[in-house]
């Protein structure tokens, strides 16, 4: 009786530890799954809007370049769409933002330094799906009159100008002159220094990009828009946006349990790149970081199981404990109190009867 007391405390001890282990990598897998900025933008556009949301990324293959014209039609089609969904586009709160981007190489130089740098061209609101952190200075708009305005990274902006306070000053890229407009800081999130290998670089406009490749295209679309149904952004994006043989990506549920349980049973084909695609490195980022939040969510699962296990073994002993205690206890008294019932019933309407035919 002891032995058994003592293997039941163990049980117990095993589960409750299993449960906090399992708690914890579910916990881990919600807490990773928000560190990414720039996978969390249609939660910071919604605010405290009642109305919902939806973010979408829209990779095109290397072969297939995006012009501006396409950009814009998908624009206009946008807004007819929220139209046509009896959303006001008109009022205060606006329904849709987007920004696009390519990337490429150049050469940048100053009086005190030169060197190659990796270039992210942007246009739209790029910096409120990429709210890097800026060590000085301002970021690009899309409302600049001037395009000749550019952000560097930290590493390039010691290599061109030995410090990060240069707002305003000058430097050459491929020879043509341009003005910083600030220095930011690369995302300090594990998944994304992983991601970013492209060197020192530098952002820039994509317009004055084209003026200086005019091979260049878009590569990536980025869009945040209202949802009055679910599905109703990505559906939109997939008959309209001209993705050729591309991607959309949905970003705003990526990281929902459902996704990341979807995300394990495809184990093994998951990083087979089959589309063309070159992708920036903050899909990349947000990619790994979606591996390790399914194999968290997968191991949380796999540590509750004993716990319920063990506790749907615990309750079906009790079920089968009980039948028996019914079978032995219980039925048999619920029997002879039947019996003694109609004993008593029997008898006190023999008694009636007698007792009246004697009288």
């Amino acid at each position: 009786m002891q032995r058994r007391r003592g293997k039941g405390i163990a049980l117990l001890i095993l589960c409750a530890a299993l449960a906090l282990m399992s708690a914890a990598c579910f916990g881990a897998a919600a807490w990773l799954g928000g560190r990414l900025d720039s996978q969390n933008v249609a939660k910071r556009w919604q605010g405290e809007s009642e109305t919902s949301f939806s973010q979408l990324s829209c990779f095109v293959p290397v072969d297939e370049k995006l012009t501006l014209n396409q950009i814009y039609q998908f624009r206009t089609d946008t807004q007819k769409k929220l139209h046509e969904a009896a959303l006001d586009v008109d009022t205060d709160e606006q329904l849709s933002v987007d920004a696009w981007s390519c990337t490429g190489k150049a050469l940048t130089s100053t009086d005190l330094g030169k060197g190659e740098a990796s270039v992210i061209a942007v246009g739209g609101d790029f910096f409120r799906f990429h709210p890097l952190r800026l060590l000085s200075g301002s970021y690009l708009r899309e409302s600049d009159l001037m395009k000749d305005r550019v952000l560097l990274d930290e590493e390039l902006a010691w290599l061109l100008f030995g410090g990060t306070d240069l707002a305003g000053l000058t430097l050459r890229i491929n020879g043509v002159p341009f003005v910083v407009a600030g220095v930011i800081e690369r995302e300090q999130d594990f998944a994304s220094k992983r991601a970013y290998t492209a060197g020192m670089g530098l952002y820039m406009a994509y317009d004055a990009w084209k003026e200086l490749e005019p091979d260049a295209g878009i590569s990536c679309y980025e869009l945040v828009m209202a949802e009055p149904v679910k599905g109703f952004a990505v559906n939109f994006a997939r008959e309209k946006f001209p993705i050729g043989q591309g991607e959309i990506v949905e970003n705003t549920e990526r990281f929902t349990m459902a996704s990341l349980l979807r995300l394990v049973t495809r184990f093994g084909t998951r990083s087979m790149q089959k589309l063309g695609v070159l992708l920036p490195y903050w899909e990349n980022a947000a990619r790994c970081m979606e591996d390790y939040c399914s194999l968290l969510v997968f191991l949380g699962w796999l540590f509750a199981l004993t716990p319920v296990i063990a506790l749907l073994a615990a309750l079906w002993k009790l079920l089968r404990r009980g039948k028996e205690k019914m079978a032995d206890d219980v039925l048999p008294q619920w029997k002879d109190s039947a019996e003694e019932f109609v004993r008593v019933r029997q008898r006190r309407r023999w008694e009636k009867k007698h007792g009246k035919h004697e009288a």
